[in-house]
């Protein structure tokens, strides 16, 4: 890690930090919820398969244009993984896509809200990025509500085949000027 690392960074409740080996457990407890994973791009790994994914996320470049990176979402306190958050830079490096997984004990709480705004300021922070985009199946209510809440605007939806199923998606987008517009207490973290 280069001492120009972002990470760790911390909330009122959340460390969100690299994830590491010692993740294994917590990790594939939510990565193997399949309520957890009904709407996401992942696919339930092996223990093998996310230990070499939870080292390879470790010493991988933060946000790196081109490639993903994850983060994860710790409990501030016990250093508890709850969940993560993948970040992709565009290759010219001026937009992010952005999509997150929380535990199903920690949904509800506004854990998530708090993780995916530290995220979206670590991005604007740390990069050149000038717009964040988020994109979400219709049927998840809680992620489409997530996005609005934290201030990105649904700027459109399409059809796709998901898992071999047709789903309408819909993007979300936040753009650099228009967060730093708004007041920490509209929920801009």
């Amino acid at each position: 890690m280069s001492p120009r690392d972002p990470l760790p960074r911390r909330t009122e409740r959340l460390t969100l930090r690299r994830l590491s080996r010692d993740d294994l457990s917590a990790f594939q407890a939510y990565r193997l919820d399949p309520v957890v994973g009904e709407y996401q791009g992942w696919s339930p790994m092996s223990d093998d398969q996310a230990l070499s994914f939870l080292h390879e996320m470790n010493g991988a470049a933060a946000l790196a244009p081109g490639e993903w990176f994850q983060i994860g979402i710790a409990d501030r306190r016990s250093n508890t993984l709850i969940g993560d958050i993948g970040v992709c830079v565009s290759g010219n490096g001026l937009e992010a896509e952005i999509g997150f997984a929380l535990g199903r004990p920690h949904q509800g709480q506004g854990l998530a809200r708090e993780a995916v705004g530290e995220a979206i300021g670590l991005i604007f922070d740390a990069t050149d990025v000038q717009r964040v985009v988020a994109v979400t199946d219709a049927r998840n209510d809680p992620a489409r509500k997530l996005l609005s809440t934290l201030g990105m605007a649904h700027i459109g939806e399409h059809q796709a085949m998901f898992r071999g199923e047709p789903c309408v998606e819909h993007t979300f987008a936040l753009a650099r000027k228009r967060r730093e517009r708004r007041s920490p207490d509209e929920g801009a973290a």
